[in-house]
């Protein structure tokens, strides 16, 4: 079984050092069923590319089950097709010969090591039991490129159809270890099967490596079952957990931290409100129909368009946090307790994150984004463009974000500080309008801007919006 590793960063071959190998030597490193083997098959200033190739033993992989169960072990164990494909003992084989760069650690490149860097990973001969449909279910909401390639049964006999063999490319600017984490826990929810004994250990083991990606995939309970060996009391424990973690403020935010520090700050100019009305404003304005609220919170900006609806046929709030969810669907009177008038506009409320593909975002007239972004990471604001921009593609896109600047005129805040303690960023407006620029320039948008609040001769506005619109022929409809 084969893992490659490829990346076009400046200069290529820090690769070895992320990795901790050496791209001059080949490397074997033993294992309990086999022997991996590393090797550089390129390696320049300009692309490198590291190999891993698993070598099982299959008759040491049926004495060690024999031993452990303690019976004779019948043919069959001896032939199958472990040793020839990308299962779960290449992610064994992950964890054990390229462990410092999984844990996101170089004592050479630490700087480089935290940083998203172009990457290519290929895996051979992968049983996608599940098909092109589940790898790209499983890959593309992470923000990857994903190219399959599917192999006959058998080349003469074009009427036996594909086997659920696969050829799997991945494409993608992140981290190192963000990439080998995913790797090392999808491809056993691929092969829908380990080969070890599954318990409750493997919980903590899925949440260390995917807690705090997995929470908000779309698909997020297949895989927990899968890579639990759909063992129902795991899968439920593991699934409670993750929501306990969803709903915690960490890097995913959860935007109810720290907003009445910003509450009270924004409170005597009015703030909160002339930003939902100068977003409801722009909606009109557009002309659309069908809107999408991404990172939605308690469902503010939704109760404002459904009570205006002009025209709109469908409203969507999505967010990270299911907690936050329950509180947007009391607002709007989802939960049967306050149902909302008969004529009221239908609400939807989905489960997702803003940094993940997701079709359900996907033919959208307008997607508000309404002070979100600056409760992320910095380096998952590709991400976020990859998901908004590049995949769900809206009509158009009406976001604020704080004006830093304006700051030092919000009594106890000095020039630097932020307003909410669950702040990754606040932008200048100069940053503000070169990440939008780039953003047009990359996806096909045009972009407008307008101050939000008013207008201070020296500092602007305390709120930055943009509105994004497509270009190429395409129109709101």
């Amino acid at each position: 079984m084969l893992l490659t590793i490829s990346t076009t960063h400046r200069p290529a071959t820090d690769l070895g050092y992320l990795v901790g190998k050496h791209p001059d030597r080949v490397q074997r490193f033993e294992l309990p069923f086999g022997a991996a083997h590393v090797a550089f098959p390129h390696a320049s200033e300009e692309r490198c590319t590291m190999a891993m190739v698993l070598d099982l033993d299959p008759l040491e992989l049926v004495r060690s089950a024999r031993k452990r169960r303690n019976d004779d072990a019948p043919l069959t164990q001896y032939v199958n097709d472990r040793p020839y494909v990308a299962s779960s003992f290449m992610s064994v084989a992950i964890t054990r010969v390229l462990g410092s760069a999984l844990s996101g650690s170089s004592r050479e490149r630490a700087e480089l090591a935290e940083s998203a860097i172009p990457l290519e990973v290929t895996l051979a001969a992968v049983p996608a039991r599940g098909g092109e449909r589940l790898v790209r279910d499983l890959f593309e909401p992470l923000g990857y490129a994903v190219d399959v390639t599917a192999h006959p049964m058998d080349a003469h006999f074009a009427a036996w159809g594909t086997s659920p063999y696969v050829d799997i490319t991945l494409t993608i600017t992140e981290r190192l270890a963000r990439v080998l984490e995913q790797v090392y826990v999808l491809l056993p929810v691929l092969d829908d099967d380990k080969h070890y004994f599954v318990g409750d250990d493997e919980i903590d083991k899925l949440l260390a490596r995917g807690g705090d990606w997995l929470a908000a995939h779309p698909k997020r309970d297949a895989i927990v079952s899968r890579a639990l060996k759909r063992q129902r009391r795991l899968t439920q424990t593991a699934l409670s957990r993750l929501a306990a973690l969803d709903d915690a403020p960490d890097e995913l935010f959860d935007a109810s931290t720290g907003a009445a520090d910003e509450a009270r700050l924004e409170k005597p100019v009015r703030l909160n409100t002339r930003r939902m009305d100068a977003v409801v404003a722009e909606v009109e304005a557009l002309g659309a129909r069908t809107v999408v609220d991404v990172g939605c919170g308690e469902g503010k900006l939704l109760r404002r368009l459904r009570k205006r609806e002009h025209g709109l046929t469908r409203l969507v709030g999505m967010d990270v946090s299911s907690r936050v969810l329950d509180r947007a669907a009391t607002r709007l009177g989802l939960d049967g307790d306050r149902p909302p008038p008969s004529t009221a506009l239908p609400v939807e409320l989905i489960h997702g994150s803003l940094t993940y593909r997701d079709e359900r975002l996907a033919g959208f007239d307008v997607a508000c984004v309404v002070e979100v972004i600056e409760h992320l990471d910095p380096w998952r604001l590709d991400a976020f463009e990859d998901a908004l921009f590049a995949a769900a593609r809206p009509g158009a896109v009406v976001l604020t974000t704080p004006n830093i600047e304006y700051n030092v005129r919000f009594d106890g805040l000095v020039a630097g500080r932020f307003r909410h303690r669950d702040h990754r960023f606040e932008w200048t407006r100069t940053e503000f309008r070169t990440w939008a620029d780039g953003v047009c320039a990359r996806h096909g948008y045009h972009v407008r801007f307008a101050p939000v609040g008013d207008v201070d001769p020296e500092v602007g506005s305390p709120t930055q919006m943009a509105v994004f619109t497509r270009t190429v022929g395409d129109t709101i409809s």
